[in-house]
């Protein structure tokens, strides 16, 4: 039965980290103490609901978290140094702290370390998060006890409806561009001066005009989505936003 240690201290440990080529050992308190924390951990790092989901989506809403009062944002997996931060920089994942738990202490001690030998992992940590304040666990979501890799409640925005439930989530933008475009570099300049972050894909690195036609149903550029719905070029995202702005 995985234990809930809400209430409880962090288990104190030392992270065997690299950084500049160097080892550097991070202790428990420095991590958590006199400080708000939200932890996420997960069965390994490279893994594809950890690499497609879990991390990115604790990256993107990484502001939210801070300007609701927390400091850093962890994950932790029962994998080395190495691979941890190249996992990181593979995942363009700046806006957190990873943290290799190497021989599995703080899992362990956590009361998640579980056996994942059928799969060939040996000794993981169970996906789980919480948020910890000056090293006592306020809060964890735990996923359920059942066969496979369930991930239900650890994600988040489960943990950022926690935190703070009214708490505005940025919009999932995607512009579709092409390189040397005036009227896409002015739809990424309108966005910018929004202040709203976005995914930018160009033409024939990215995607072919054969994608934009299949999902925008045009072939000029700039094509932007929000939220999963077409909103145009950048004539229309000008109106859009001085709506959004309005509103």
């Amino acid at each position: 039965m995985l234990k809930n240690h809400e209430g409880q201290s962090v288990p104190q440990v030392i992270f065997r980290t690299r950084r500049d080529h160097d080892w550097v050992d991070v202790s428990s308190d420095d991590i958590f103490k006199g400080r708000t924390v939200v932890v996420f951990s997960l069965p390994g790092a490279f893994t594809p609901t950890c690499s497609s989901t879990h991390v990115p989506r604790y990256n993107q809403l990484a502001p939210a978290f801070r300007q609701h009062g927390v400091d850093d944002i962890v994950c932790i997996s029962v994998n080395d140094a190495f691979v941890m931060n190249e996992w990181k920089q593979e995942q363009n994942a700046h806006n957190l702290t990873f943290l290799p738990d190497g021989n599995g202490h703080f899992s362990a001690g956590m009361g998640m370390l579980v056996d994942k030998e059928d799969l060939g992992f040996g000794k993981r940590s169970w996906r789980y998060s919480m948020l910890v304040r000056d090293g006592i666990v306020e809060k964890m979501f735990i996923e359920p006890d059942l066969p496979g890799d369930p991930f239900e409640v650890s994600d988040a925005d489960t943990m950022l409806s926690y935190i703070a439930p009214h708490a505005e989530k940025p919009k999932d933008v995607t512009v579709f561009t092409r390189e040397g475009c005036e009227f896409c570099a002015r739809a990424k300049g309108m966005l910018r001066e929004a202040g709203i972050d976005f995914e930018e894909l160009v033409l024939n690195r990215d995607y072919t005009e054969a994608s934009l036609r299949a999902v925008a149903g045009r072939s000029s550029v700039p094509q932007v989505f929000v939220n999963g719905i077409h909103i145009g070029g950048s004539e229309n995202l000008a109106t859009y936003l001085a709506r959004d702005i309005a509103a």
